[in-house]
């Protein structure tokens, strides 16, 4: 790419290109979260019982952001521009599909075990995995906010296995890695807007992720970014409905049988 004379490769805008989108991204959601009538939560219940203060949020995700961009670089330069070759079969839309499906497919499988493990193990939790249920109200901008330990284990490495064996091209990355980006604000937005494609097109969504963060949700619904697969197979999907709360707004609730597990 090129901009004002300058040539921008395609593994510098892999690199950084997620990282803006993801704070351009929260920024709506930002605009949007006075919007009580779809809220998940009330304002006031996001004040109150978050156990982590809003600058704390920002200074860990963009503590987990350097870490994620120090790796991008290094498997970028490990890599080189192997995904270039044949470049013209290569930008084709079902090679991109493809590759796109395999990713995702990489990535949840990943996340699910990992994320998973995180909760039974007692000390990786207490430690760890502990650090992101500090937001038990999730909003868009803590979707990234993690120890950074896990943020490496999870996120990072999840996404480098995901980038690697889907066989995509950095460019090819810039695009998958910018949607996972924000299917992720998405899913910890706290918000439940009519239309919302993902909504519409993913059962991992903001009201399913919303779920896990509550102390009766905390065994299941393990699986993310993008299908629920996972937590059919193993037993750990947790059904719910969604319900209007008398002040406004709606309320992910679970399923009777699964409340007192």
């Amino acid at each position: 790419m090129e901009f004002r004379g300058m040539v921008i490769s395609d593994e510098l805008l892999g690199t950084f290109v997620p990282i803006l989108v993801y704070w351009i991204y929260s920024g709506i959601y930002i605009m949007l979260g006075g919007l009580e009538n779809y809220r998940l939560h009330s304002k006031k219940d996001e004040d109150e019982k978050n156990l982590v203060p809003k600058r704390d949020v920002v200074k860990g995700v963009l503590l987990q952001q350097a870490v994620q961009a120090v790796v991008a670089t290094l498997l970028f330069a490990v890599t080189g521009n192997d995904g270039e070759i044949g470049g013209e079969h290569q930008s084709s839309f079902l090679v991109l599909a493809r590759q796109f499906f395999i990713a995702m497919v990489i990535l949840d499988t990943w996340q699910y075990f990992m994320h998973r493990y995180m909760h039974q193990n007692k000390f990786l939790y207490r430690h760890i995995h502990s650090q992101h249920h500090r937001l038990v109200v999730p909003y868009a901008y803590g979707a990234l906010y993690n120890h950074p330990l896990e943020g490496l284990l999870l996120d990072t490495i999840g996404g480098a296995l995901a980038f690697l064996f889907s066989g995509m091209s950095p460019r090819s990355s810039i695009l998958f890695f910018s949607f996972a980006t924000i299917k992720t604000v998405d899913d910890h937005c706290g918000l439940w807007l009519p239309g919302n494609l993902f909504h519409i097109c993913f059962r991992n969504n903001s009201a399913y992720h919303d779920i896990h963060h509550q102390l009766y949700g905390s065994k299941y619904n393990f699986s993310q970014p993008f299908f629920v697969t996972w937590d059919r197979i193993l037993g750990t999907y947790m059904p719910y409905s969604l319900q209007k709360r008398g002040e406004g707004g709606f309320e992910a609730k679970p399923a009777k049988e699964c409340k007192d597990d």
